[in-house]
């Protein structure tokens, strides 16, 4: 896949990218992020190494998506695909109907390790504005685009203060928050509250949501809780164990409106935890047996 090669054409319903000079692919209209039957096999000194089978899903703009699955199933080579840190052996990644060939422009990424992306000697508002800088963003744009992040995830009354000044959870805030004022298409996050205590989990759960809501961005979000993708999620992408396949896409048909308390004492919230939960441990039997059975597209 090559730059030069890639166009796209867009009719009423769907938009056709050409992925090379002889094959293209067609995408539905309102898709922000299409995973198209991506392939990963590592060559090592002691053979291949085929890390994902075949994975394939889309994302509607606007949608709250969690992944979920047992470790090493390739969720990290996916997450480097998506963010065009690593070229699939075969199948394509489309951000907003064009070809992930390098980082793409439209995707911003929320880690895990909040306090490495994080410049200890820069304050929280030149943290957040340093991307809109990279990107040449007018000042006075700039500006509003941190203001109204600031305001989003509840630090517009410490915009001076410095990373080190802040607990954890208040630093990923400040992650998330460079996230979002740059203004994704879509918002990938990667593990992000693993690191948080219990607390400090379930109030940036609900401020993901109110953000997600607030600015009505598109968001993957990859988790290895299972309660948190139930709760955070308005669809559940279970993977496999690798060689990754997706082995169940579920549609969470809970409240719009949630919170920590009664989303999570719902029966139907207990019934799909289970049920998510049983999917997780038939990825990791199919896994000790070796088995190849079909899985849920």
């Amino acid at each position: 896949m090559t730059n030069d090669t890639s166009s796209t054409h867009s009719t009423a319903s769907t938009r056709t990218i050409k992925t090379s000079r002889t094959e293209s692919i067609t995408i539905p209209e309102g898709v922000a992020l299409s995973v198209q039957h991506i392939k990963k096999v590592y060559q090592t000194d002691a053979g291949d190494i085929e890390a994902v089978r075949d994975l394939h899903f889309d994302i509607r703009e606007g949608e709250f998506v969690c992944l979920v699955g047992p470790s090493g199933s390739g969720k990290t080579t996916l997450l480097k695909c998506i963010a065009g840190l690593l070229a699939p052996t075969s199948g394509i990644v489309a951000l907003d109907g064009k070809l992930v060939t390098g980082p793409p422009k439209g995707l911003a990424v929320v880690f895990q390790e909040y306090g490495r992306s994080l410049f200890p000697w820069m304050n929280i508002r030149d943290n957040v504005e340093l991307p809109l800088k990279n990107q040449g963003v007018a000042k006075a744009e700039r500006d509003r685009l941190v203001d109204e992040a600031l305001q989003a995830v509840g630090l517009d009354h410490v915009p001076k203060s410095y990373p080190w000044q802040l607990s954890g959870g208040m630093q990923q805030r400040v992650a998330i928050a460079r996230a979002v004022a740059y203004q994704p298409k879509v918002l990938l996050m990667d593990e992000p509250f693993a690191a948080v205590d219990a607390q400090t989990r379930a109030d940036l759960e609900d401020l993901v949501r109110r953000v997600w809501k607030q600015l009505g961005i598109t968001v993957l979000f990859v988790t290895h809780d299972i309660d948190e993708s139930v709760y955070l999620g308005e669809r559940v992408v279970v993977l496999s164990s690798s060689p990754t396949v997706v082995q169940e896409d579920l549609h969470i048909d809970l409240p719009e409106e949630r919170d920590q308390l009664s989303t999570r004492s719902l029966p139907r919230f207990t019934e799909l935890r289970g049920h998510v939960y049983e999917q997780i441990q038939r990825a990791k039997a199919e896994a000790a047996t070796g088995s190849t059975a079909t899985r849920t597209p």
